[in-house]
């Protein structure tokens, strides 16, 4: 089964696979190889009817066969032998007219290169160059999308968890606007962990080594796709949860600084219920929708849009609802500053400050997007918008947790005194001078 695909349509898988991880390809490199797949059964089982039905010819000639990637009738010796290029080609539009070639031996044996693989000539029925160079940059291009993302991603993880052990470990740090910031940290470190559990199943199971026919029954059979299905719910609930709780940070802050007075304990719960449990309202259904409609593959292909809108229309009502938010906490820290302004300069540089440690906290740069869905974008403005979602996304936790706790005064201030009580406690550590 080797030849069944070219070997550089053999190294575009996982790299198509990725495609469909970053929602940018309409149709996935997984359903073209299906596709393909399916092709290629029926072309060797018309070959194999054709074979049993056809009469033997007299005298010494190449036995007729199927070599796993076209049908060959018998040969007369010393005698080149030329057939279709197969239908089961993805390309095969573009190489309809074109054949490929055998040599029959003069001892009636076709002709072989080292002994065992056959010799053929495919070249009319390659792919051209052409198209070939484009997908050779597009598979540049998506690897050195998935090398930031990762980077991004164990990045912000790593940054996360730390954070999180820091507003765990100080008690003088529990309070309800921390409890939200860790619920937001660990929103942040699940959806790093899906991504980067979901790209390794990715690169396991296109990835692998494939030989023999079953080998490719195996690769596209639904058993085979339930960790990376597993792995999609699981990413697409994280994705939510972030977004839900980007919520819950803004209307929070939004109560703090139009003074509403309420129970900070009764409201904590109302926030857990909306950060963690408004996106099983809509994970559930959706993947329902895909079981039932589109269960094919990883459930990364989106051939229906309506359903991917169950996912996307609660993600772009929560990112409108933070930008108006947003908007209003703004226009409250403008009133505030005029009125205690010492300085033209200090109240300008205080009021962006302000506005630029509440964009990533908000998810606002989400907005930038809003309208330009995967469906509507193409070409340079589809890897443009592919580049700064993949950047955004990944780095944003690491940005949140800089800003909402190592870079928090309360918690250096805490982080220092625990620092100097351990110095205090283990004099013989500590380097005196």
């Amino acid at each position: 089964m080797r030849d069944l695909m070219a070997p550089r349509y053999r190294r575009s898988l996982v790299h198509l696979a990725w495609m469909c991880l970053f929602s940018s390809v309409p149709h996935g490199g997984a359903k073209v190889l299906e596709r393909t797949f399916e092709e290629w059964m029926r072309y060797r089982d018309e070959c194999l009817r054709r074979m049993a039905s056809e009469p033997y010819p007299a005298g010494l000639f190449c036995n007729r066969t199927f070599d796993m990637y076209a049908c060959w009738p018998d040969g007369s010796p010393g005698t080149a032998v030329n057939v279709s290029c197969p239908f089961y080609l993805p390309w095969f539009e573009k190489v309809k007219h074109g054949l490929v070639s055998r040599k029959c031996g003069v001892d009636g044996q076709w002709v072989t290169v080292n002994g065992s693989q056959p010799w053929r000539d495919y070249s009319q029925c390659e792919e051209e160059m052409e198209s070939t160079m484009e997908e050779e940059g597009a598979r540049r291009l998506m690897v050195s999308f998935k090398v930031l993302y990762t980077v991004g991603y164990s990045l912000s993880l790593l940054t996360l968890v730390s954070a999180l052990l820091v507003l765990t470990i100080f008690r003088k740090l529990h309070c309800t606007r921390n409890y939200i910031h860790a619920n937001l940290f660990a929103s942040f470190g699940l959806r790093a962990t899906s991504v980067m559990v979901k790209d390794a199943l990715l690169e396991r199971r296109w990835g692998m080594e494939v030989v023999q026919v079953a080998d490719w029954q195996a690769l596209l059979s639904h058993e085979a796709a339930l960790g990376c299905r597993a792995a999609q719910v699981l990413m697409q609930y994280c994705i939510l949860a972030n977004h839900y709780w980007f919520l819950v940070e803004a209307v929070y802050l939004y109560k703090l600084l139009i003074g509403a007075v309420f129970s900070e304990k009764n409201y904590y719960r109302l926030y857990l219920y909306l950060g963690w449990g408004t996106p099983v309202v809509f994970v559930v259904p959706w993947m329902a929708a895909k079981y039932l409609k589109e269960n094919a593959e990883c459930w990364a292909l989106n051939e229906n849009m309506a359903y991917w809108w169950i996912i996307r229309i609660p993600i772009l009502l929560a990112s409108l609802i933070n930008l108006l938010i947003f908007m209003r906490i703004l226009k409250v820290i403008l009133a505030k500053l005029r009125a205690n302004q010492k300085g033209y300069a200090d109240y300008k540089l205080r009021l962006a400050k302000a506005t630029l440690t509440l964009i990533p906290l908000f998810g606002i740069h989400e907005v930038v997007f809003i309208f330009a869905t995967d469906e509507q974008t193409t070409g340079i403005l589809r890897y443009v918008k592919v580049f700064f979602t993949l950047f955004l996304n990944s780095f944003q936790g690491f940005l949140v947790a800089v800003l909402y706790c190592f870079a928090n005064k309360e918690v250096k201030s805490e982080m220092k005194k625990k620092w100097q009580l351990w110095k205090l406690y283990h004099p013989a550590l500590c380097c005196t001078q």
